[in-house]
């Protein structure tokens, strides 16, 4: 067996979660070649080489790529599908773009944010909001995979494997880039963060938002939100953590006035370690935490930032 594993990257550095799908691709079994696609992306191809169980490197460079629009990496994954048993992507926002593209294409089911690799055709995933774990056997003979990074660790690193330069595929023209709008932040990405802090509703406010805020840059930790407090306005959408929002599993989770629906715990309630504040002591978060205060985060969150130096 052969495993395609579609790379995540800006073009100038790899994302972790590429090292996250390596882990779960190795329990597939089989060569693990990692398709780097991009522009300008020679340093992510190298990178990518010292990831440990990838076998070889498919680079492929062109302008076409450099924005993962996902017609143009659709028809280049189709294109080499040939090769592969098994096609995996990460189950971030480029990855859940493409692969049902190409599962359509190669008219077969796409087995999607697996936690688990029982076996190469055999996975473990989510439904019912996190409450039950499915398990899936698939008998089709390529099998599209998404992997929910949160659920594994980042394989380690080995010596170079082989770097091949591939041929980009022409540019159907379906799709264009127009720009991207990033928000500059000195804080940790929110999927990969070793701590996260999170406000709900119970914040109150965009201005009383600046305390959980305060409280992540003491900790250096990511900043996180329920989707109560984004629709509400307090936090923008790309900090929402749920199960419609970004799925997290850090070493510490505190949640600040989160009630703990079972939409938001969705997407935190594999971290390692809960903490939860909020003057509600029948909260539905305090099932899940093992840290829990009973209190006003408003006089709790200011005095814990202050015994935190």
């Amino acid at each position: 067996m052969a495993v395609l594993v579609l790379a995540k990257h800006d073009n100038a550095h790899l994302n972790d979660a590429t090292a996250k799908t390596v882990t779960a691709a190795k329990a597939m079994g089989g060569d693990i070649t990692v398709l780097v696609a991009g522009e300008g992306a020679g340093a992510v191809a190298e990178e990518a080489a010292k990831l440990d169980g990838v076998a070889k490197v498919l680079h492929v460079e062109s302008a076409a790529y450099g924005h993962r629009l996902a017609e143009p990496l659709t028809d280049l994954v189709v294109s080499l599908a040939g090769d592969y048993e098994h096609i995996v992507f990460p189950a971030t926002t480029s990855g859940k773009n493409v692969a049902p593209r190409v599962a359509a294409l190669l008219d077969v089911m796409v087995i999607s944010d697996i936690t688990g690799v029982v076996s190469g055709d055999t996975f473990e995933r989510p439904i019912y909001a996190g409450n039950a774990i499915q398990t899936v056997q698939s008998s089709d003979a390529k099998k599209v995979v998404t992997v929910r990074p949160a659920n594994f660790a980042a394989t380690g690193e080995q010596a170079a494997a082989a770097v091949e330069t591939g041929t980009a595929g022409a540019d159907g023209g379906i799709s264009a880039w127009v720009e991207d709008k990033v928000a500059a932040s000195d804080r940790p990405e929110l999927t990969s963060a070793k701590i996260v802090v999170s406000g709900g509703r119970g914040v109150g406010s965009e201005e009383n938002f600046r305390i959980i805020e305060a409280l992540a840059d003491k900790l250096g930790a990511a900043v996180g939100a329920s989707r109560a407090a984004v629709d509400s306005g307090f936090a923008p959408n790309d900090l929402q953590v749920g199960q419609t929002g970004k799925v997290v599993a850090p070493e510490l989770y505190i949640a600040i006035g989160i009630s703990g629906a079972i939409q938001h715990l969705a997407g935190m309630k594999d971290s390692k370690v809960i903490v939860a504040i909020n003057k509600d002591e029948e909260a539905p978060i305090f099932q899940v935490a093992d840290y829990g205060l009973v209190g006003d985060l408003f006089q709790i969150v200011p005095e814990l930032e202050k015994k935190l130096g």
